[in-house]
């Protein structure tokens, strides 16, 4: 069965290039992890491809750091991020 962790929220979207900043509140995600993010009108699961820290590639982030994570659809700021384990 699969579980969710809560792993942090969207503070901003960049629509042109269809990039959540993602604030890390607990936990770590790495590039490989499957992500659900959800809200008032955000619902989808995708699989984290690359993941980056002021436009340089990184594998993995943990709890305090910000990232930009290339989404497959349109997220809002304070829309939950949930890593599925399991």
């Amino acid at each position: 069965m699969t579980e969710k962790q809560k792993i942090g929220e969207v503070f901003t979207y960049f629509s042109k290039v269809g990039v959540a900043g993602i604030r890390i509140t607990e936990g770590t995600l790495g590039v490989g992890d499957t992500i659900s993010i959800e809200g008032h009108t955000t619902n989808f699961e995708q699989k984290i491809e690359s993941m980056q820290i002021e436009r340089r590639d990184i594998q993995k982030a943990e709890a305090g750091q910000s990232v930009g994570i290339k989404v497959k659809e349109r997220v809002r700021p304070h829309d939950v991020v949930y890593k599925l384990v399991g």
